[in-house]
């Protein structure tokens, strides 16, 4: 695509904004909202609708000049933004909604020519079979649909923004000719602007309903075209009292609601602008601000000009009666304004297409290639052009497409909610990098957010949860085909870093109350890590849902380069290995010449939950305990923190089954029994142990065993802790017994045993503590700073 020319300037933005925002639903259900809701009501629904189209032409503009816009328009913003995998989610359902807009306007181009057929079908004797296909849409749409595709596949953008500027021009014209028109109802009656189709006080509107919008007597006398439009004498059947079950605001605004919603078919031009960044703002601002302006005064010169009875009948071409020489030239606006929007969708549609296929997100490497591929000087999208005729030919072939518009809006509300949440959360994260020359401010782009995700719900509930199905749906599929594009983007990282900045400070500033119940923050240092996982599984499972835990890999020597870029490869591969095993610890590494600085920085770290660390978890083999003189001569080290501390002692038999946890409780264990008992029961938690159970073994002198047993019995009770009383197991000791003994024996089927050791002892015995325990598997050895509560 490099060399390709860009051509176009803001023109065609504004020209494909304005000429989709003013379209078929003005001709044809503009007059029945007026008549339906009154003067007031309509107003009402101009403005809500600009709610949200105003802040997302603001976002837009925002995003276009921060961000070179490159092809495709609204999807390259989206997924630029969120990242591939939820940008092209996003993007996929713009596109459908784009290519079946297509089949949408080409169908109301069709209705544009009923009143001809109309006409000669009154006025000539036609064969029956004549009259067949003129009463078929598919009679005009589908020719129209192929000469829209012969213009866009033979001269490109070129002469579509040509065609554009014509049919705009016509379009034009009609306004003009609906503005300049008189009626007799607007020259004998004051306007009510609360009036409307359910409390209209005329007299007798059956007899006088058809005589309430005549236009000027001599040109009703030189009138020729004699269609059902042109026919005030012979009106369609008026109600002669309101309807007892009145059509609600927001249905009538769900119906409304699509003609606003031109204003980002400029922005799929992107590629084919010499200067986006200038022209998708000026062109997108202007056509909405435009828009808004003539609908209201199109509000205004309704309400003035018919009745509400007139208005609402949605059998009459309404602006016709009161635009001069309306019986030919509204038509003719009608049709200019949907192939003019079609023509928009159909330049939009297929860029959108070229674009996510030239981001490689489709299941086919080949279907990513041919639909990529552009033809000419201008990079036209050839083939993406053919699939979206296709699609469009389709629908039209279905005919009715009340259903598929209300979804086609639904997608259309998520892209506009989208856009709106990327200015915002661009606001939001603060990155330096985000300096658009257009600033809109943080509270509209929320606003407009809100605005579209829940006016989805008030416009259809049924089609709004079924188009969030379809989003799930399609981030589904690209998510499976895109497992290498799983990135988190830019914009979510820096949102994520300002609510962690902020809740760090917030919890800093508050202050604390002591916790009266304990909840491991455990932080964890080995330079094995590699080698040997068991402490790495081991933090995963106490901080997989109860806690929270950091894994520090030490890497030995002096921070240079060279061991900062080692220490960046063990991140990068200890991230994958946390990724792998679903689990959430914060991995981190850490380059120090010795262990006790290396345990001097750990303990002094802050925790990552918000919360000060307080448990930390050291690990030696017991096969080769060559590091655990260098934990036993830190201990005191790490105790003047006031840290728990718990030691794995790992085997090559690993956690077995990680079906049994024993527990082993002595009389000297007072302050350490109801940490191991709650660390037995966290881990416990784990899925991976959810076969598992624990059993306790409590080792006592012969006279306290009975006291003991209660004692437990009432603790596991009053904690509602899931040990069976039939796993309790208190073994009287005598004083010549060696408990290590008694382990090696009960435990040596165990996948995990769990065993307290004192301060004390460890500065008297030194790495004996830690010895005689070779016939059992995994081993934590636990030391609480304090006695923990178990309630």
């Amino acid at each position: 695509m490099n060399g390709v020319r860009k051509k176009f300037g803001t023109a065609p933005v504004f020209f494909t904004a304005i000429s989709t925002i003013l379209g078929a639903i003005m001709f044809l259900r503009f007059g029945f909202a007026v008549g339906t809701v009154g003067f007031i009501g309509t107003l009402l629904i101009v403005l809500i609708g600009h709610a949200v189209t105003i802040p997302t032409a603001m976002s837009i503009a925002e995003i276009a000049t921060n961000q070179k816009v490159e092809g495709g328009g609204e999807y390259y913003i989206i997924s630029r933004s969120f990242g591939l995998v939820v940008g092209s989610s996003i993007g996929i359902a713009l596109y459908f909604s784009q290519a079946i807009s297509v089949a949408f306007y080409i169908i109301a181009f069709a209705e544009s020519f009923s009143s001809l057929f109309e006409f000669l079908m009154n006025r000539y004797d036609l064969p029956e079979s004549v009259i067949w296909l003129l009463q078929q849409k598919q009679t005009v749409s589908i020719p129209a649909l192929f000469l829209l595709m012969t213009i866009v596949l033979t001269k490109g953008a070129d002469l579509g923004v040509k065609t554009l500027y014509v049919v705009v021009l016509t379009l034009f014209l009609s306004l003009i000719a609906f503005f300049v028109g008189k009626t007799e109802y607007n020259q004998t009656t004051t306007l009510d602007p609360f009036a409307n189709v359910y409390n209209s006080q005329e007299q007798d509107l059956r007899d006088t309903a058809h005589l309430s919008i005549a236009t000027d007597t001599n040109r009703v006398e030189q009138q020729t075209f004699s269609g059902p439009v042109l026919k005030p004498a012979d009106p369609a059947p008026i109600p002669s009292a309101p309807s007892p079950d009145p059509i609600s605001f927001f249905t009538v605004f769900a119906i409304i609601f699509p003609a606003f919603t031109g204003m980002t078919a400029g922005v799929g031009l992107s590629g084919d602008l010499a200067k986006p960044s200038r022209s998708i703002p000026l062109g997108t601002l202007a056509g909405t601000l435009t828009g808004m302006a003539v609908y209201v005064l199109i509000t205004y010169k309704l309400a003035v000009s018919a009745s509400p009875i007139d208005l609402a009948n949605t059998n009459r071409l309404v602006m016709a009666d009161i635009a001069w020489q309306g019986w030919w030239i509204i038509p003719l606006g009608l049709a200019a304004a949907t192939v003019s929007s079609a023509l928009g969708s159909i330049l939009v549609a297929p860029r959108t297409l070229q674009a996510i296929a030239r981001d490689q997100v489709l299941p086919s490497s080949g279907i990513n290639y041919w639909l990529s591929r552009g033809r000419g000087k201008n990079d036209e999208p050839y083939n993406a052009t053919l699939i979206t005729v296709g699609l469009a030919f389709i629908f039209v072939m279905m005919g009715g497409l009340d259903s598929v518009a209300k979804l086609i809006s639904m997608f259309f509300m998520v892209t506009y909610g989208t856009l709106n949440l990327i200015s915002f959360l661009q606001h939001f994260a603060a990155d330096p990098s985000y300096r658009p020359t257009f600033k809109s401010r943080w509270v509209i782009s929320l606003f407009g957010a809100l605005a579209c995700f829940g006016l989805m719900f008030f416009m259809n509930p049924g089609y709004a949860f079924l188009s969030i199905l379809l989003m799930i749906f399609f981030y589904a599929l690209v998510r499976r085909y895109n497992p290498e594009k799983k990135n988190l983007a830019i914009i979510f990282q820096g949102v994520i870093f300002q609510l962690s900045r902020q809740l760090q400070v917030f919890l800093q500033k508050t202050e604390k109350e002591k916790a009266l119940s304990w909840r491991p923050s455990a932080v964890c240092i080995s330079e094995n890590s590699f080698e040997r996982l068991a402490a790495f599984d081991l933090l995963r499972w106490i901080s997989q849902r109860y806690g929270f835990g950091t894994y520090i890999h030490k890497i030995n020597g002096y921070l240079s380069k060279t061991t900062h870029q080692e220490a960046k490869q063990a991140q990068v591969r200890l991230i994958r290995m946390a990724e792998a095993s679903h689990s959430n610890v914060y991995i981190d590494t850490l380059v120090s010449p010795s262990y006790t600085s290396a345990i001097a920085q750990v303990i002094q770290l802050p925790g990552i939950s918000g919360t000060d660390n307080n448990l930390l978890l050291l690990e030696f083999s017991k096969q080769n305990p060559l590091n655990l003189e260098a934990i036993i001569d830190n201990f005191n080290l790490i105790k003047s923190v006031d840290f728990d501390v718990i030691i794995l002692g790992s085997t090559e038999r690993g956690y077995g089954l990680k079906k049994n946890i024993h527990i082993w409780i002595t009389s000297n264990d007072y302050e350490n029994a109801n940490l191991m008992i709650l660390l037995g029961y966290i881990i416990l938690g784990h899925r991976e142990w959810k076969e598992g159970h624990i059993k306790i073994f409590a080792v006592y002198p012969d006279e306290t065993c009975d006291t003991e047993r209660e004692r437990l019995f009432m603790l596991i009770e009053a904690g509602q802790l899931p040990i069976s009383p039939n796993n309790i197991i208190v073994i009287p000791r005598k004083h010549d017994t060696d408990v290590r003994a008694i382990i090696n024996a009960e435990s040596r089927d165990a996948d995990l045993t769990i065993i307290g050791i004192r301060g004390e002892a460890l500065k008297h015995e030194g790495t004996t503590v830690f010895e005689g325990y070779e016939e059992i598997g995994n081993t934590i050895f636990v030391n609480a700073a304090e006695q923990k509560r178990i309630k």
